[in-house]
């Protein structure tokens, strides 16, 4: 399949999971810029979906980054609550996340520093698992910087553009639980985390 078909294909199974649908139609009432549903609602729907089980099964949390350059507290903060109104009958739980932030307490939580960012994409790009690298933006645009062949073939490869390949083994273990018929792509890992 083309990347485009790829690309049709994930949208086509991640608008299926009526949380995904109702959060990305909401998302616009959150009031900031830049905003993404990402990570594991979309990746964990395809793969509830490759696995023929329900789509919002093993579906840990529902994670939102948006990107503004307020890093107080209380901005984050106020962004976090006016989501857990917006969201709050939807039963699952949403993770907000101002990505200009991140650098702020990344390292106290993982041990190592975190560049500064100036858009959401750059947080997508940095995951850990590179065929987990994807998002849809509010305004219903894709993102995945390494495609969705990794995605669709259930392949864990580390991305060399994570800062802390020492978590690749935790999140590999993690997704394994949910769909043991992922494949950890070894020689990847090792070749990156020397």
């Amino acid at each position: 399949m083309t990347e485009e078909s790829l690309q049709e294909r994930f949208l086509g199974v991640v608008l299926n999971n009526p949380v995904n649908r109702a959060i990305l139609e909401r998302m616009p009432d959150l009031g900031v810029e830049d905003t993404w549903l990402v990570a594991g609602c979309l990746f964990g729907t395809v793969w509830n979906a490759l696995s023929d089980r329900p789509l919002t099964e093993n579906i840990r949390d529902y994670d939102i980054f948006y990107y503004h350059p307020d890093t107080s507290y209380e901005a984050e903060d106020a962004v976090i609550r006016r989501g857990a109104a917006l969201f709050s009958d939807l039963g699952v739980e949403v993770e907000i996340r101002n990505q200009a932030r991140v650098p702020l307490w990344y390292e106290a939580r993982f041990g190592v520093p975190y560049p500064p960012i100036s858009e959401s994409r750059t947080g997508i790009d940095r995951f850990v698992v590179a065929g987990t690298c994807c998002g849809i933006s509010q305004a219903g645009e894709v993102h995945a910087p390494f495609g969705f062949e990794d995605m669709f073939a259930g392949l864990l490869r580390y991305n060399p553009m994570n800062p802390t390949p020492h978590q690749f083994e935790f999140k590999c273990g993690s997704y394994r639980e949910r769909w043991p018929w992922l494949k950890v792509v070894e020689e990847e890992t090792t070749a990156h985390t020397a």
